[in-house]
C-alpha cells in the first residue's frame, strides 16, 4: 500500500495543533513535580515540547515522508520520556500503546508499519528494563502482572492495525472512485466539446480544401504558387486528423466487433512497426513475453492504444536509451508494462494526462491519451502511470484475461 494524497484543511489542522500544544504546555507547567528544578529531566521535557510543537506547526509547509517520520520519532521519544520521568503517572503507559495511532492521521502505510515496529522494539526494551533492572521499584503496576501488560500491549497494537487497515482500505476505494469520476468528467467534457465544434469546423475546411485542390491543378498558375497551395492542403489535412480524433472521442466506433486478441502477436506486430521509428532517435525496443495471453477487445483499437503509448515512450526517451516492454498473466488479468528511462513526469503532470488538449509535447493535442483511456475503459481495462522527474516512466496496462 502506498501513501494516499490527502489535502490538509489548514484551519482545522492548526486549531487541533494549538490544542495539542496547549495540553503539552499544561502538562509541563501545571502540578509538575519537576517544575522549577533546573535538572536534566525537566529540561529534556521542555525541549521535547518545543521540538514537537515546531514539527507540528511546520508540517503543512513540508508535507513529505521525511517530515512525517520526524514527527513520529519525536512523538515517540516524547511519550517514552514522560513514561520514564514520571513513573507515578501510570496513564503514560496508555500513550505508549497508542503511539502508532498517530501515523493513521497521515494515511501513510510505510510510516504506520515503521511506527508499529519501532514501538514494539521500544516497549520490549522498556519491559526488559522494568523486569531486570527496575524490578518493580518504580513501576510496580507493570511488574506485578508483566505478562498481562504484555498481552494488553499486543492487543492494542492488533486493534490499531485493524483500524488502520479498514480506514486505509476505505480511503483507497474512495480515491479510486474519485479517479474514475475525474476520468468520466474528462471524457464527458471532450465529448461535449467535440459534438459542439467538430462538425462546424469540418464543413468549412472541406470547402476550403476543395477549392485549394482545384487551384493546385490550374495550369495557368506558376509552380511556386502551387507549392503554397500544397502546403496549405497538407495543413488542412492535419487539422482534419485532429477533428477525426475529436469525433472518435465524442462518438466511439461501435461497429468494431469484440474478438479474441492474441496479446503477444499484437505486441510483436506493434514493436516491429515502431522499430524503425525508434531507430530515428537511436532508441531500441526490447520486448519480453513468454506465455500466450488473450483478451476480449477489438484488435485495431487495441493496436492503436499500444502504438500511442509505446510511441510516447520512445519520444520521451533520450538518445540511445531503450524502451522495455513486458507482458504476462497476473491472476485474472493480462498486464503489459511499457518502461522508459526518459525525463519522467511530475505528479501534477501525471494527474493531467488524458485531459483534452493537455500535452507535454510541443505539437501535441493531448487527444491521443484521451483516446487510449477511452479504449481501455471500453474493454474494462486500466492504464496506470508511475513516473518521477529524471527517472523515467512506467505505464501499466491491464485488461481482463480471456480463457480459451
Amino acid at each position: 500500500m502506498n501513501t494516499l494524497d490527502t489535502h490538509i484543511n489548514k484551519k482545522l489542522y492548526y486549531s487541533t495543533v494549538i490544542i495539542v500544544i496547549t495540553i503539552m504546555i499544561m502538562g509541563l507547567l501545571i502540578d509538575n513535580p519537576r517544575f522549577g528544578k533546573l535538572e536534566m529531566g525537566f529540561i529534556s521535557h521542555s525541549v521535547l515540547v518545543v521540538v514537537l510543537s515546531v514539527c507540528l506547526l511546520l508540517y503543512p509547509k513540508h508535507v513529505t515522508h521525511v517530515c512525517r517520520a520526524i514527527i513520529m520519532i519525536v512523538a515517540s521519544v516524547y511519550f517514552y520520556t514522560l513514561f520514564f520521568l514520571y513513573p507515578d503517572t501510570w496513564s503514560n503507559f496508555i500513550f505508549l500503546c497508542f503511539i502508532p495511532a498517530i501515523s493513521i492521521l497521515f494515511f501513510d502505510s510505510k510510516l504506520f508499519y515503521f511506527s508499529l515496529i519501532l514501538n514494539s522494539l521500544s516497549i520490549t526494551l522498556t519491559f526488559s528494563y522494568i523486569a531486570l533492572v527496575d524490578q518493580g521499584h518504580l513501576y510496580p503496576y507493570i511488574k506485578r502482572d508483566l505478562i498481562g501488560n504484555v498481552i494488553n500491549f499486543v492487543g492494542s497494537q492488533v486493534i490499531i492495525y485493524f483500524i488502520f487497515y479498514l480506514s486505509y482500505g476505505r480511503m483507497k476505494r474512495q480515491q479510486l472512485y474519485y479517479e474514475q469520476i475525474k476520468q468520466s468528467e474528462r471524457l464527458k467534457t471532450a465529448g461535449q466539446l467535440a459534438a459542439a465544434v467538430a462538425h462546424e469546423i469540418r464543413n468549412p475546411l472541406t470547402v476550403v480544401n476543395g477549392f485549394l485542390q482545384l487551384y493546385e491543378k490550374d495550369s495557368s498558375l506558376s509552380e511556386g504558387i502551387k507549392k503554397h497551395f500544397s502546403l496549405m492542403i497538407n495543413e488542412l489535412n492535419t487539422a482534419e486528423q485532429v477533428i477525426s480524433q475529436l469525433l472518435s472521442i465524442a462518438k466511439p466506433n461501435k461497429d468494431h466487433e469484440t474478438e479474441t486478441v492474441n496479446v503477444k502477436a499484437v505486441l510483436q506486430s506493434v514493436t516491429d512497426l515502431l522499430h524503425s521509428y525508434g531507430l530515428l532517435h537511436d532508441n531500441k525496443i526490447e520486448f519480453n513475453m513468454v506465455e500466450e495471453c488473450y483478451i476480449a477487445a477489438n484488435k485495431i483499437e487495441f493496436k492503436q492504444l499500444l502504438i500511442n503509448i509505446i510511441k510516447n515512450a520512445i519520444e520521451a526517451s533520450g538518445v540511445g536509451e531503450s524502451v522495455m516492454i513486458t507482458a504476462g498473466r497476473k491472476k485474472d488479468f493480462v498486464e503489459i508494462k511499457v518502461i522508459d528511462c526518459g525525463h519522467g513526469m511530475s505528479e501534477a503532470e501525471v494527474e493531467s494526462l488524458g485531459t483534452p488538449f493537455y500535452s507535454l509535447k510541443s505539437k501535441g493535442t493531448g487527444l491521443g491519451m484521451m483516446i487510449c483511456y477511452n479504449i481501455a475503459t471500453k474493454y474494462k481495462g486500466t492504464i496506470d502511470f508511475q513516473s518521477k522527474k529524471g527517472e523515467g516512466t512506467t505505464v501499466t496496462i491491464c485488461f481482463p484475461a480471456k480463457h480459451l
